[in-house]
């Protein structure tokens, strides 16, 4: 399945610089960065279960955002990319 992950994290001291670096390292282990703050990933079920547990730990619910966006898997009839970065296939898994 398709998931869009945004996120928000406070950077106002160390520990957020360091929770901020923590949640994009979790999210380009399994998926394409296509904004500052909001990756593409592809992951079954367990694949998902695993993700998501990561980044719930990595967070500060008070102080930082995080927004899953579960896009099914007709993944071609629910995104349109018009820009300079280049689409990825979404045919091909994302894990690496």
């Amino acid at each position: 399945m398709l998931i869009l992950i945004t996120y928000d994290v406070n950077t106002q001291d160390a520990a957020g610089r360091k929770r901020l670096r923590r949640v994009a390292k979790c999210c380009v282990n399994y998926g394409v960065r296509v904004q500052n703050s909001v990756f593409e990933c592809i992951a079954d079920a367990a694949q998902w279960r695993v993700l998501k547990e990561k980044l719930l730990k990595e967070i500060d619910e008070k102080s930082d955002s995080l927004r899953f966006y579960y896009l099914g898997d007709s993944k071609k009839a629910k995104v349109e990319h018009y820009g300079a970065e280049p689409c990825f296939t979404m045919d091909e898994p994302l894990l690496l």
